[in-house]
């Protein structure tokens, strides 16, 4: 959303400075041991699922990817193989994932 001007709007600003604190937190856990709580509250977790569904939803069903990618398979649900992946291939956005499962 650009505000007047061309500059990001102040609701892009804010959703984009939740966005980072949440990733902080997430990443935070990546040196610790498999099985380390995140804490995120619960309303984080519910404005994070309802934000990430709105982003999903006006995406087309059909995404072209941009080369090169890191295609990975299933993970399980095992976040600390996500992080593992991520350091070896690099961080979103500086890296491209696609995930098969």
């Amino acid at each position: 959303m650009a505000a007047a001007g061309g500059g990001i709007s102040t609701r892009s600003a804010e959703t984009m400075l939740r966005v980072d604190g949440c990733i902080e937190k997430l990443v935070a856990v990546k040196d610790d041991k498999p099985g380390t709580e995140v804490n995120l509250s619960e309303e984080e977790l519910v404005w994070i699922s309802r934000t990430s569904r709105e982003v999903f939803m006006s995406q087309p069903m059909l995404l072209e990817v941009e080369c090169p990618v890191n295609i990975c398979g299933d993970t399980h649900g095992q976040y600390h193989d996500v992080l593992r992946l991520f350091e070896m291939g690099g961080f979103p956005p500086s890296a491209n994932y696609l995930f098969l499962g």
